[in-house]
C-alpha cells in the first residue's frame, strides 16, 4: 500500500500530471462518480497502472488536498515576509490567493464538496495546515488593523475567502487579467469593512 506523502514533498510531473486529470474529474463528477481506471485513462494508463503511484481513490485525493494546502500555506508564508510592510504583505496574499482560485477552480470544488471523503488522519492535518494559513492572514490584518479583535480578523479573512473561491462559478466570464483585477478590488473593499466595527 502506498503512504500518503508528506505534505512537505514536492509530486513528480507524473504524480501532478495524475492529480490534476482526477481534480478535474472529481470537480465535474464528484469523487464516488469516477473510477481509477477513468483516472488512469485521463492520463494514458491504465487503471491497475495507476497503483503504482497511488493505493486508490483516497490516497490520491488526501495527496490533493495536502499538496495545495501546504502549497498556500508555504507561498503566504514568503509572501508575507518579503512585504515590506502590512499593506503590501496583505496585497501579496491576496495576489496568491487570486492566482490559486484562477488557476485551480477544480481544487476549490474537490475541497469544498469532497473533503470528508479524505481518510481522518489525512483531514486532519489538511486542516490543521489551513488553519496555520487563515492564522498567516490575520497577522497581517492584525498589523493593519490593530484595533479589530481576532476573531473579527478570522471572520473576515473567511468571508473574504469565499468571495475569491467564487471563480467555479465564474470562470471565463472575463479574460484573467480582468477576473484578477476585479476579485482584488472587491476583497480590499470587503477587508476595508473591519475599520466600521458594530
Amino acid at each position: 500500500m502506498t503512504a500518503v506523502p508528506s505534505p512537505t514533498r514536492v509530486p513528480s510531473p507524473r504524480r501532478r500530471e495524475i492529480l490534476d486529470a482526477a481534480a478535474a474529474l472529481f470537480a465535474a463528477r464528484g469523487f464516488h462518480g469516477v473510477s481509477i481506471e477513468e483516472i488512469g485513462g485521463a492520463v494514458g494508463i491504465s487503471g491497475p497502472a495507476l497503483y503504482r503511484h497511488f493505493s486508490g481513490k483516497e490516497s490520491l485525493l488526501a495527496e490533493m488536498l495536502l499538496d495545495i494546502s501546504e502549497r498556500l500555506r508555504t507561498s503566504a508564508v514568503e509572501r508575507a515576509t518579503r512585504a515590506a510592510d502590512g499593506r503590501e504583505a496583505l496585497d501579496a496574499l491576496l495576489s496568491g490567493q487570486i492566482e490559486f482560485a484562477l488557476d485551480h477552480p477544480a481544487l476549490i470544488t474537490v475541497h469544498d464538496r469532497e473533503l470528508g471523503n479524505v481518510p481522518e488522519p489525512e483531514r486532519r492535518r489538511i486542516r490543521r495546515l489551513q488553519r496555520l494559513y487563515v492564522e498567516e492572514w490575520v497577522t497581517v490584518l492584525s498589523e493593519l488593523y490593530p484595533r479589530v479583535p481576532p476573531p473579527r480578523l478570522r471572520a473576515a479573512t473567511h468571508a473574504v475567502f469565499g468571495l475569491l473561491n467564487s471563480t467555479p462559478h465564474s470562470a471565463g466570464e472575463l479574460p484573467r487579467d480582468a477576473m484578477a483585477a476585479l476579485l482584488h478590488d472587491m476583497a480590499r473593499a470587503a477587508l476595508a469593512g473591519l475599520v466600521n466595527g458594530r
